[in-house]
């Protein structure tokens, strides 16, 4: 490949590669051409843990130290040749269309469109409820490092030999391990996601000096966060033998064998948990694909772990609730029509990755609106000063506010004067929302929001260096902005934002001065 566009002949088809010579890796001088011999290398390896997986591709057109995006629809260009599963939105809208990269033509096709590290789902198609495995991510905080993810992995795998299954540990090619529990039986992610949060849970329980199981990253530093929440229908984990582009220099995603893992922990080694490209090449012609039994192992969940655990972690206080804390220490619910945090959480309305969503616009001491999502039991809450951007790529500045109970979903009415966040508050939309890709603790989510007045793609990303400023940028499109009446005007009651101010204000002080209960109903 010493030119910068070629046209190559993979299996049968004709493939035009472009900027073969473009680093991707610049200060590793690590070109596109480099990164397509790899994975042709790796090929025979890679494709068998691929196979059927729908996957997200992971673009980086202009290398790892600048901007990337996610994609799970295939672009219009994509060839006729390349198999696509369609997969429905559960929000609604044209279903997405996953690739799946089942041959060396369309590895290396998707590698050409700079998709750097390979996602794919837990489960393969047409079986899409059906995970074939159950996957912990073996996070590192501040203070944390490989090794103490090491220890954890052992943990992990004594007790899943006490339950009689096998567990096998690669690197994540960045800063920690994923520990697989391979299935490959009949199971649903209705019974994989509520396994792998008893198994965190209790190892937190067992181990609270070390591990941590809740998503809050203050409550990281010098721990182990076990990511359970990979075992989800819309989330997709790294796949083995991919490169990342976390870093300057490329490392693949590779598996270790407990023996390795346990020689680098008594050395205090990273050798064999940080690979580069030729050194992965090298320990696969040498070692061949320690990964091959997760493919074929069958394994069943152990029902007396589930009894014994998982029922006693859900009858306690979801540890979710502790976040709203700050929601509660603002207000005065004898003075504010606000819900109060109830005691126990309430059902969330999730499905897969269909949750609820909420804007309310706000007539504070300055008008804004109030983007609110459901997630871990609280709606995440964002301030947007100047309201939803509707064209493609427009960003506005949305801050991060404290969490709000999910009883917020459908408030409306008015704060009264002197009350925290005093004013008129409406629901301007309300909805469902779907995650498409990352995560709130991580500072990136793009979601899909169907509402009564919106409906398409956003992304929020949390600004560098700040502890609460995010930009919302509209993606995927533009949509036509509303109407001037559906702007003033509430998506659950129909009802203007002076109607609301009037007839919420009177209500509000009549209730208080008859002694009745002080929340208004809602209309």
């Amino acid at each position: 490949m010493a030119s910068s566009n070629q046209t190559v002949d993979v299996e049968g088809h004709k493939l035009q590669l472009s900027n073969l010579d473009k680093l991707l890796y610049p200060a590793a001088k690590f070109s596109k051409a480099d990164i397509i011999s790899y994975y042709l290398q790796a090929a025979k390896y890679l494709l068998p843990h691929l196979r059927d997986r729908p996957v997200t591709l992971l673009r980086y057109p202009e290398g790892v130290a600048a901007e990337h995006f996610y994609e799970k629809d295939a672009p219009r260009y994509t060839p006729d040749w390349v198999a696509t599963f369609p997969v429905p939105r559960r929000a609604g809208g044209p279903d997405i269309r996953y690739i799946l990269i089942n041959n060396i033509a369309t590895l290396v096709w998707c590698t050409n469109l700079a998709n750097i590290e390979i996602h794919p789902f837990l489960h393969s198609v047409p079986k899409i409820q059906q995970p074939t495995y159950v996957v912990f991510d073996l996070d590192p905080g501040e203070g944390a490092e490989i090794l103490d993810c090491a220890q954890v992995a052992f943990w992990l795998r004594d007790l899943f030999q006490n339950l009689k299954l096998k567990s096998f540990v690669k690197s994540s090619g960045s800063k920690g391990l994923q520990l697989y529990v391979p299935l490959n039986t009949p199971v649903s992610y209705a019974l994989t996601q509520p396994f792998a949060r008893a198994v965190a849970q209790y190892l937190a329980r067992e181990h609270p000096k070390v591990v941590v199981a809740e998503m809050d990253k203050s409550l990281r530093g010098g721990k182990v966060f076990v990511d359970w929440s990979q075992n989800s229908d819309f989330k997709t984990t790294v796949g083995v033998y991919s490169l990342r582009a976390k870093r300057t220099t490329p490392f693949v995603s590779f598996p270790v064998s407990w023996e390795a893992l346990e020689e680098a922990v008594r050395n205090r080694s990273h050798e064999h948990l940080y690979l580069h490209p030729a050194a992965a090449i090298e320990r696969l012609e040498k070692e061949g694909d320690l990964f091959a039994p997760v493919l074929t192992l069958k394994q069943k969940l152990p029902d007396s772990f589930e009894d014994r655990h998982l029922h006693a972690a859900a009858s306690k206080k979801r540890p979710a609730r502790k976040s709203l804390e700050p929601y509660s220490a603002k207000r005065d619910f004898s003075k504010t029509p606000e819900p109060a945090a109830a005691a126990a959480a309430p059902r969330s309305s999730r499905q897969g990755s269909r949750r609820r969503f909420v804007i309310q616009k706000h007539a504070a001491s300055h008008l804004h609106y109030d983007l609110r999502i459901e997630m871990h039991g609280v709606l995440k809450s964002w301030a947007v000063p100047k309201g939803m951007p509707y064209r493609e790529n427009e960003k506005r500045l949305a801050m991060a506010t404290e969490d709000h109970p999910l009883e917020y979903y459908d408030f409306e009415g008015v704060i009264p004067k002197g009350q925290y966040g005093g004013g008129t508050v409406t629901v301007w939309d309300l909805g469902t929302c779907e995650i498409i890709e990352g995560n709130y603790y991580k500072g990136f989510l793009r979601v899909f929001l169907d509402g009564k007045k919106l409906n398409g793609e956003w992304t929020l990303t949390k600004d560098a260096g700040s502890d609460r400023n995010w930009s919302l940028v509209k993606a995927a499109g533009g949509v036509r902005p509303v109407s001037a009446r559906a702007e003033d005007s509430s998506a659950l009651s129909g009802r203007s934002m002076a109607e609301i101010a009037a007839q919420r204000t009177a209500e509000w002080h009549s209730n208080r001065a008859s002694g009745k209960a002080s929340k208004p109903v809602q209309t």
